[in-house]
């Protein structure tokens, strides 16, 4: 997909700083057991992209040398990475907090019936997506039968201790709009996602995380196709909140695609826009990126705009 937002009148994006690196995002590959129509990184299960061993190697040296808290895995689908499970259990050993980006769905994938398990027993943060707590919604937005997989997926955590009172187990659920519209209000909606989840299928999570649709890849296409794109690219825009900005994430997070190669966010990684400086994970072992510039564009109004939107879900 190569949709883009270069026919919209454009306003530049404000300059931003790299602050103290607290987070290392590396995406292991792009493979994925479902293909999202909002999906960002145009995952699926026909991609092929994923981290060798050395890159793979590298990740925790450069947790080490940069003294770096957590380590966010994401992908496609980072779990279907062989390696996956090695890399969980030396960044535990370093006292690194790990972060799974979970699609639930994989949870019940063939060969990865002890996923749950393993995830509780290295004490790993689920950051589970579900776009929404209605079926045909879901469905519509990751394929027929999604939903109720990502139920069975939320079951079977709960039952581990994730999401439970009093469990150091943390789950988290995370939501995107279905079209181009801002998240609704992140607190509000953790609410009804509360009540309705627990309710219907006994359910419980930690969090709620909103986080708006990016006008890049897999959905720009879409937009493009429907004619909305130049309209949301313009309501981002509009609904710009300049308090936003010292809290993106891109601030505190590098973020590393399956090659090693170093962006300031995931969604630069899709834009193919590198940071400045380091520009290899091998890098950091050396230089310490704080105070850089970061690259921004267009779609970083997606970050700021309303209660603003990061990989932590609503920033205000």
């Amino acid at each position: 997909m190569t949709a883009t937002v270069a026919s919209v009148r454009l306003e530049p994006f404000p300059p931003l700083q790299r602050g103290a690196l607290t987070t290392l995002q590396v995406n292991l590959g792009y493979r994925c057991n479902q293909a999202c129509s909002h999906c960002h990184v145009d995952a699926g299960p026909t991609r092929t992209e994923m981290m060798d061993a050395a890159n793979l190697a590298l990740i925790p040296p450069v947790l080490a040398a940069r003294g770096i808290g957590t380590l966010d895995l994401t992908g496609g689908a980072p779990e279907l990475h062989g390696g996956f499970r090695a890399l969980v259990r030396q960044a535990r050993a370093l006292g690194v907090a790990v972060i799974d980006r979970c699609n639930l769905t994989i949870l019940s994938e063939p060969g990865q019936e002890d996923l749950a398990a393993f995830l509780a027993d290295q004490g790993v943060r689920v950051v589970a997506s579900l776009p929404c707590y209605l079926e045909d919604n879901v469905d519509r937005q990751r394929g027929s039968g999604v939903f109720a997989r990502s139920i069975a997926g939320l079951q079977q955590l709960n039952a581990l201790g994730y999401g439970r009172p009093g469990s150091d187990l943390v789950l988290d659920l995370v939501f995107n709009p279905q079209g181009p519209s801002l998240p609704p209000p992140q607190q509000q909606l953790e609410a009804d996602y509360r009540r309705h989840l627990g309710q219907a299928y006994g359910i419980s999570f930690n969090s709620l995380l909103a986080l708006a649709n990016m006008p890049i890849a897999r959905f720009a296409a879409q937009l493009q196709r429907s004619g909305e794109l130049e309209a949301y690219q313009q309501l981002l825009q509009r609904s710009h909140n300049q308090a936003n900005l010292a809290q993106v994430m891109c601030r505190s997070l590098i973020s590393v695609d399956w090659r090693g190669l170093l962006y300031d966010c995931d969604f630069n990684q899709m834009q193919g826009l590198p940071a400045a400086g380091a520009l290899h994970m091998r890098d950091l072992l050396d230089i310490d990126p704080q105070g850089r510039s970061i690259a921004v564009a267009p779609h970083c109004f997606g970050c700021t705009a309303g209660s603003g939107s990061s990989c932590g879900g609503a920033l205000s």
